[in-house]
């Protein structure tokens, strides 16, 4: 299934954002016609093309081709909602200032996701604050992780602060069950937030790799996953049976979805 603007999307239109890659989107895994912090993907969608393309886009029409495109699908699924300008010429991106939006969707994995091994790399991603399309530094990280031996790769500042994965954010469980997320410039993921609301005992502070031994646990967030647990970081073990990380999915679930 791929739309563009509420019909089936061109060829030409698919070749353009291949090449180009300039543009911004979400992901949102649907469970029976309905998104948890819907509003708060459309939100992001509509603040994104302010920075990206300068531009306004209507939330309730971009609702409205999500709801064409999905048709009444059911089950669970992951629909991903991408704003790009087909027009856009690579010589001149100052012209750019039409986004269109299209919607795709792909299969939901199963969840709980299993637990992560990762390793940390220097790096800050370009203009942190947008969920861009400029994937080729994350990617490149994560296949480096993965040739190493882990599953996927995070990130640290200049300064030795972690920051977040390159689709996800990420944050610790204290010995006190306290949620530490990173203070750093990071993505402002929508589980993110909600985990945040849902949480009582939740802090915003820096974490480095100094900091990993005196933390009990570790997860990764986003959309697709949920809460997925974290094995290590680099060499340091973490516990992947941790009640805090079954609070957190139980608190998660039981966040209402919003109507598509």
């Amino acid at each position: 299934m791929a739309e563009l603007n509420g019909a089936p999307v061109s060829f030409e239109a698919l070749q353009n954002l291949a090449l180009t890659n300039y543009g911004h989107f979400t992901s949102m895994r649907v469970e029976d016609q309905k998104v948890r912090g819907l509003s708060l993907h459309l939100d992001r969608l509509v603040r994104d093309a302010r920075t990206v393309f300068d531009a306004d886009l209507d939330p309730d029409r971009i609702q409205a081709y999500i709801r064409h495109a999905v048709g009444e699908r059911t089950g669970s699924f992951v629909t991903r909602v991408t704003v790009f300008d087909p027009d856009l010429d690579l010589g001149h991106p100052a012209a750019a200032g039409r986004p269109q939006i299209l919607v795709t969707a792909r299969a939901a994995a199963a969840l709980p996701a299993p637990a992560l091994t990762v390793k940390t790399f220097p790096f800050s991603r370009d203009t942190p604050q947008v969920k861009h399309l400029a994937l080729f530094s994350q990617l490149k990280l994560r296949r480096a992780a993965q040739l190493a031996g882990f599953d996927d790769a995070a990130f640290t500042e200049h300064d030795g602060r972690i920051s977040e994965g390159g689709t996800w954010n990420m944050a610790f469980i204290t010995e006190e069950d306290t949620v530490v997320w990173p203070e750093a410039d990071v993505l402002p993921g929508v589980t993110m937030h909600l985990l945040r609301q849902a949480y009582d005992r939740t802090a915003h502070a820096p974490v480095t790799l100094d900091d990993l031994p005196a933390m009990r646990a570790a997860f990764s967030t986003n959309t697709s996953v949920g809460v997925r647990a974290i094995t290590t970081v680099d060499d340091t073990p973490f516990d992947t049976r941790h009640p805090v990380l079954d609070t957190l999915r139980k608190l998660y679930a039981a966040v209402p979805g919003e109507q598509l």
